[in-house]
C-alpha cells in the first residue's frame, strides 16, 4: 500500500509543480510556455523529491530554468503543502532532462524515414 500512495503522490506533486510554472513562477528564467516538468520521483520517506525538467529550447534552457525553480523551491514547498494538505513536504530537487528534445529529434528521423518510403513508392 505504501507504494501506491508514494505513486499518487508523485504525481500529485508532478501536477502541482507544473501548475505552478505555468500560473506563478515570474521567473525570466523559467519560460512557462518552454519548460515541461517530465516526471517526479518521491523517496520512500517523503522526505525528498527529484523534480526532472526539460525544456523545447535545449538542455541548456533547460538548466537554466532549473536554477530559477531552485531560487522559487521555498514558495513551490508552501503552496504544495497548503493544496495536498501534507504535514511535511518533501525537499525539491530540481535535475535538468534532455528527454523533449531528444523525442522531438526522433519524431524528426521518424518523418524522415516516412518521406523516403512515400518517395520510394511512388516511383
Amino acid at each position: 500500500m505504501p507504494n501506491f500512495r508514494n505513486g499518487r503522490l508523485s504525481e500529485d506533486i508532478k501536477r502541482e509543480i507544473s501548475g505552478l510554472i505555468r500560473e506563478e513562477i515570474k521567473d525570466p528564467r523559467v519560460s512557462s510556455g518552454l519548460v515541461s516538468v517530465v516526471r517526479t520521483e518521491l523517496s520512500g520517506d517523503n522526505s525528498h523529491c527529484k523534480v526532472y525538467i526539460s525544456s523545447l529550447d535545449g538542455e541548456e534552457a533547460a538548466r537554466t530554468a532549473v536554477k530559477g525553480l531552485e531560487s522559487a523551491s521555498g514558495m513551490m514547498k508552501r503552496q504544495i503543502s497548503n493544496k495536498l494538505h501534507l504535514r511535511k513536504c518533501p525537499e525539491l530537487k530540481f535535475i535538468a532532462d534532455n528527454s523533449i528534445e531528444h523525442s522531438a529529434e526522433i519524431a524528426k528521423m521518424l518523418e524522415k524515414i516516412e518521406e523516403t518510403e512515400n518517395d520510394g513508392g511512388t516511383e
